[in-house]
């Protein structure tokens, strides 16, 4: 009985020291694992510590100043996070807010910095423009009072620095600085190529259904600013040799069209995508996006775009170059009275007709369409001198004196019939005469326009007109 009761206290002991041991191995085991545990936890925080202060670092040197380089040259790249998958989502987030932070702050920083500068230039160009405008009433006095060429190269350069500080000043928010009556669409258009340097390549052709159409007051100006840029815009881009093509027409809508072609080096897509931006008519344009030097003249007739209603788009020219489209709406259309006489100078109408058909006289209804589009064989008109009150504008006038002279034209003639024929006789069809072609007419103009010249230098030597601008004769005016 007692080596019964001995055996099972050494089974109870020896079990009781297997578990003891098992536990104890068990917890070895654990601490073991959790030493390894922490160890892989230690090193990947420090891996992800290390992964946010590179992006840290790249945020500074490099996603920072990118983002503010973009804000002025939209195709530049803006990196991201260099290693996405080490960064846990909420510090991927914050350091996204950091970049837009950074945009947002200098975005407000440099439209404070713009409307400042604006306000300065705005003031500046007020007070040259005013000293511009008192040197050109001087001009003009001494145009009546000597003959001498030189002063109207010297009115036409006054013309010029004119219109480049008008410009200024309507990109800073400022009013035209000039008000006008109701002008006539022809000479408003007439007095924008007044203003630009080689106005002699400019042919205007005037497909207006009513000779009398006219801007009313408070678009004349502007009108003429924007188009005077338009026109810079063509002659500077294109060569020398070639001419700029304008032609003025009306619509179906009761509005009326301008176009401007030239045979320039045209643009590439990043260009002509950011000139039509220019054109809408942005509620902005900071001076700083304008380049080094700016170019400002897309920025002009888009800060008169929005500010007075008309609308312009620029497209691939079939000349070769670009066209751009001033559309006038109807409200600031009018017509001028019949008392009010238009310049000698502008273009009369050229309305196209079909064979046989009679051409349409009489007034026209300013809704009705017009002709073909793109240049006609019209006459060749170059700008004029005129005093400040004609709503044309003004440009070296030698040209003033000539007599309006009416491009040749071919009348239907009457067969003569025998008296002593009876009255019941059907008179003959007579034949409706060829059309010239543009090359025809222009030649028959040329003639008349050298027979006409050499008249005028008989009598004594007339005065000259001011040369047109070569490329050693710098006018300021190359680019917009």
């Amino acid at each position: 009985m007692l080596g019964w009761i001995v055996a099972l206290i050494a089974v109870a002991v020896a079990t009781s020291s297997a578990v003891r041991t098992y536990q104890a191995r068990r917890e070895a085991y654990g601490a073991s694992a959790r030493a390894e545990l922490n160890e892989r936890q230690a090193k990947a925080a420090e891996a992800r510590t290390l992964a946010l202060t590179e992006e840290i670092r790249q945020l500074a040197r490099r996603r920072i100043p990118a983002a503010a380089t973009a804000l002025s040259h939209r195709t530049a790249p803006v990196p991201g996070l260099r290693e996405a998958a080490g960064i846990d989502g909420e510090a991927a987030r914050l350091l996204g807010e950091a970049v837009q932070a950074a945009r947002t702050a200098v975005l407000e920083e440099r439209g404070r910095v713009d409307a400042a500068a604006r306000s300065a230039m705005r003031g500046t160009s007020a007070k040259i423009q005013s000293l511009l405008n008192q040197s050109q009433h001087l001009l003009h006095e001494l145009q009546h009072e000597y003959d001498d060429p030189r002063i109207l190269q010297l009115d036409f350069r006054n013309e010029l620095a004119l219109r480049r500080t008008q410009a200024t000043a309507v990109l800073c928010d400022a009013w035209p600085g000039l008000a006008r009556q109701n002008s006539s669409l022809v000479e408003v258009v007439l007095g924008a190529q007044s203003r630009v340097p080689g106005y002699e390549r400019i042919k205007v052709a005037n497909h207006l259904r009513q000779e009398r159409l006219a801007l009313v007051a408070r678009a004349a100006e502007p009108l003429a600013i924007a188009l005077a840029e338009l026109l810079a815009n063509a002659t500077a881009y294109s060569h020398p040799d070639t001419e700029v093509p304008v032609t003025v027409q009306q619509t179906a809508g009761r509005g009326a069209l301008i176009l401007v072609d030239d045979a320039g080096i045209g643009m590439d897509d990043d260009a002509l995508e950011r000139a039509r931006t220019l054109l809408s008519g942005p509620s902005e344009v900071l001076l700083t996006e304008l380049g080094d030097p700016p170019r400002t003249g897309f920025a002009v007739v888009g800060r008169l775009i929005a500010r007075y209603g008309f609308s312009c788009h620029i497209e691939s020219s079939p000349y070769g170059g670009m066209r751009t489209m001033l559309r006038i709406p109807a409200h600031l259309l009018t017509v001028m009275d019949d008392d009010r006489t238009l310049s000698v100078l502008a273009p009369k109408p050229v309305h196209a007709r079909g064979t046989g058909a009679p051409e349409p006289s009489g007034p026209q209804d300013p809704a009705a369409t017009t002709g073909p589009v793109g240049p006609s064989p019209a006459e060749p008109v170059a700008p004029t001198s005129a005093e400040p009150a004609e709503p044309a504008g003004r440009a070296p006038a030698a040209e003033a004196e000539a007599p309006p002279a009416e491009l040749p034209t071919r009348r239907r003639r009457a067969r003569r019939t025998d008296s002593s024929e009876p009255s019941t006789t059907r008179p003959q069809t007579v034949e409706e005469p060829t059309l010239r072609t543009p090359e025809q007419a222009g030649a028959a103009w040329a003639a008349l326009q050298e027979g006409t010249l050499s008249g005028r230098k008989a009598p004594g030597p007339p005065a000259q007109a001011p040369p047109a601008a070569s490329p050693s004769d710098d006018l300021g005016d190359d680019e917009t």
